[in-house]
């Protein structure tokens, strides 16, 4: 009965009726009383969006699985306090952390998000050692700047210890005599190995978690959650179950198994829970992680972190750079997608993502995937690491011999898995050296890297997205479009930095195209909050900053862990002049990330508005430390220092404004400012004159170039500019100044100053 109820349950969650699944495994746990069953009841509870649940039958469980689950729950509530304990009991110093690189990825996310940096960064670089295909580890240490090079990371160690897993457990398996899927046989309660990554977690308040991956928390450990065969032995990570659960002895390893292998639970045919813990623990101090939980993960808890909105700090500076660049064919047909042709994404020809012979690019993926030994010469050209390279006296020998593994359910030799091994962590290393430099706001360098990439890889959605996301950070708005725009034909349903597509809308001023992307954001996902971000971007755009703020608020609340919605926030709070709600969002997005460098622009630009210039001058610096080759950043960090008398220090930092973006006019307006006041007028008017060529129809230049010529009392040159600034249409508030400058053309400066 139990063996029944168990693949039941099993069979509920792989098809996704988690109902049922809670119903028939509620009644397991009443005939069975056991952890181990508790085990899969809370599975089923944190696949239905239940964690409060999950919660609650977990507390106070022993067992290393029931303790992960346990944390995995907290976690989703916001308890860290409570998850870090389960993790870390304090009366186990020392011991093991459960499931693994698993459980060192959740812990790190832990001490993340409580502010201990150092610590986390250490969690991250286990999991990594202990599973060098956890990318979600790499991608979080690269948001928190402490990630090594990628070639290292995914270098020859890596391979090696890839390599060593899974062949010395196909030289396990062909030593037992065992068919693939008999050696498949794990207990259905053993259903936390693999890689729960938190950070696939959408988190949301109350109910809205809803992004657990089924397969992830259900435990069919020989199906996959579509019912085919797993490829979780395909990812041999060291697990501490086996010291965890020493005490109980491990029963003989293919007891009562059926002659097909397909029945998950027939390890367990005498009923007894203690049969089902020995058939846990007997293998292997091995986790299987599947396969398709090492893909990239959607980033709702992190900002991509990422997200910036960096140059509303420029206001409209650049909304017109690259002003003749090739418009988008807006017709939805292919044509649109040779965007490349005199753009900056043409730095390679071939990048031009077109569809070949009218093939999809959903074929071309699947059929990639179906035929996985036909590589084409751009994997050979990344596999940078080949067998030969690998003298491991493990591989040799079963290579030599011709030894097969068990992968996925199919039997192939041991030389492909070196050779696959290979291509993955060449892969992954072009991939994380691109990300790495994004996070380092190496932008240009980053699509360098993404540009090496074979062209269905950069063709996908989140190649795609970190393209526009890094064109983004370059104050170059229309590249920008044009990969995100790629991004979403690539995959409509991925939301996938859309939040920074919404931004980068709101800067060219794009009213149409924004609100046609909030209304597909939020009939994709109305829990997301990139939806909500989209939203708000489109009504702050109209200048309807109090509904814009209400709907960033709702970002919030569906993931209080998105860093981007609550920089946003802060926007709109400082557009409406309240200060204090504005500080206190950039502080919220601080907690989160530290290195959310719009934070501290944020809370530099308010302390400057209240002429606070030293805090103003700390977090533009702090700013400017995360991100050192935005001209913006450099540009109000120039304006605090020659606020605080400091001119000559400003004037450098100008200059260096300058030189990392002439097509931003800030930097030069500033320092034509700053030469005018230490009475260097030529020098300033010589700055004046060059910006002209860069901002044509600026009035702000002007009526400084009419301030200038006033105090060197050229009065009809200082009247002709003054003209020519009223001309170009100032806002209201510039007229009034101009005007009233006009008004004093012949008053002393002496005088005008005692005025």
């Amino acid at each position: 009965m139990e063996a029944i109820l168990t693949d039941c349950v099993q069979s509920s969650l792989r098809h996704f009726m988690f109902k049922n699944a809670i119903f028939l495994c509620e009644r397991l746990c009443a005939e069975f009383p056991s952890e181990v069953n508790l085990q899969l009841l809370a599975a089923c509870y944190l696949q239905n969006n239940q964690a409060h649940s999950a919660y609650h039958i977990l507390k106070g469980t022993q067992m290393a699985q029931s303790r992960y689950l346990f944390a995995i729950s907290c976690f989703q509530m916001d308890l860290l306090n409570e998850a870090e304990t389960a993790l870390c009991p304090a009366n186990e110093p020392g011991g093991e952390i459960p499931n693994g690189a698993a459980g060192h990825y959740l812990l790190g996310l832990i001490y993340r998000y409580t502010d201990r940096q150092k610590s986390a960064i250490h969690h991250f670089r286990l999991a990594l050692s202990i599973d060098p295909l956890l990318w979600a580890a790499y991608e979080e240490l690269c948001l928190l700047g402490a990630a090594e090079e990628a070639a290292v990371v995914f270098g020859e160690a890596a391979a090696l210890s890839i390599q060593k897993q899974y062949l010395n457990h196909g030289l396990a398996s062909s030593n037992l005599h065992t068919s693939s899927e008999d050696c498949n046989l794990v207990s259905s309660q053993n259903f936390g190995s693999e890689d729960v990554s938190p950070r696939q977690l959408k988190h949301t308040q109350g109910s809205n978690l809803r992004d657990i991956p089924a397969a992830a928390l259900s435990g069919a450990a020989s199906q996959s959650q579509y019912g085919g065969p797993s490829n979780m032995l395909f990812y041999n990570t060291p697990s501490p179950m086996a010291s965890q659960l020493s005490g109980v002895a491990p029963p003989p390893l293919c007891r009562n198994v059926q002659p097909n292998g397909s029945n998950l639970n027939a390890v367990n045919t005498d009923s007894s829970p203690r049969s089902v813990v020995n058939s846990t623990i007997q293998a292997p101090r091995r986790k299987f992680v599947d396969e398709g939980k090492l893909r990239k993960i959607s980033g709702r808890l992190f900002s991509d972190s990422g997200p910036r909105r960096s140059t509303r700090l420029a206001g409209d500076a650049g909304t017109n750079t690259n002003a003749n660049t090739t418009a988008i064919a807006g017709n939805g047909t292919n044509s649109s997608f040779k965007y490349l042709g005199s753009s900056k994404l043409t730095s390679v020809a071939l990048r031009a993502v077109t569809v070949r012979k009218g093939q999809s690019w959903a074929n071309e993926n699947i059929e990639e995937g179906i035929q996985n030994e036909a590589f084409d010469d751009s994997h050979a050209n990344m596999a940078s690491t080949t067998s030969s390279s690998f003298p491991s006296g493990d591989v040799r020998p079963l290579d030599q011999d011709g030894a097969t593994v068990p992968v996925g359910g199919v039997v192939i030799s041991s030389s492909k898995v070196i050779s696959g091994a290979s291509e993955v962590l060449g892969l992954l290393r072009t991939l994380g050296e691109g990300y790495r430099l994004s996070c380092l706001y190496r932008c240009q360098d980053a699509l360098d890297t993404y540009v090496r990439l074979p062209l269905k890889h950069y063709n996908t959605s989140w190649v795609l997205s970190k393209v526009g996301k890094a064109h983004f950070e370059l104050v170059d708005y229309l590249e920008a479009d044009r990969a995100f725009n790629l991004a979403r034909r690539a995959s409509l349903c991925s939301l996938e930095g859309m939040d920074i597509y919404s931004t980068v809308l709101y800067h060219l001023k794009e009213d149409m195209k924004l609100s046609y992307l909030a209304q597909e954001l939020i009939s994709t996902d109305r829990l997301a909050p990139q939806s909500w971000c989209a939203m708000g971007n489109c009504y702050s755009l109209q200048k309807d900053h109090e509904t814009a703020l209400k709907n960033f608020q709702r970002a919030v609340q569906l993931n209080s862990r998105f860093v981007y919605a609550h920089t946003l926030c802060g926007h709109e709070y400082v557009a409406l002049e309240d200060f204090e709600n504005g500080i206190k969002s950039y502080q919220n997005a601080l907690r989160i990330d530290s290195r959310h460098y719009n934070a501290w622009y944020g809370l530099g630009m308010i302390f400057l508005r209240q002429e606070k210039f030293e805090f103003s001058e700390h977090h533009f610096g702090m700013a400017f430390d995360i991100n050192p080759r935005s001209s913006v950043i450099m540009s109000y960090l120039g304006t605090a220092l020659h606020a605080l008398k400091k001119s000559e220090d400003a004037i450098k930092i100008m200059d260096r404004a300058i030189l990392a973006d002439r097509k931003n006019p800030l930097p030069m307006y500033q320092k034509a400012n700053i030469l005018m006041s230490l009475e260097k007028f030529d020098d300033a008017l010589e700055v004046l004159e060059e910006l002209k060529e860069y901002a044509p129809r600026e009035s702000s230049v002007y009526a400084l170039m009419g301030k200038i010529y006033k105090r060197r009392n050229m009065h009809e040159k200082a009247m002709l500019h003054f003209g020519i600034a009223l001309d170009l249409k100032p806002s209201a508030t510039d007229v009034a100044t101009i005007k009233a400058a006009i008004e004093k053309l012949h008053v002393p400066d002496e005088l005008e100053d005692s005025l």
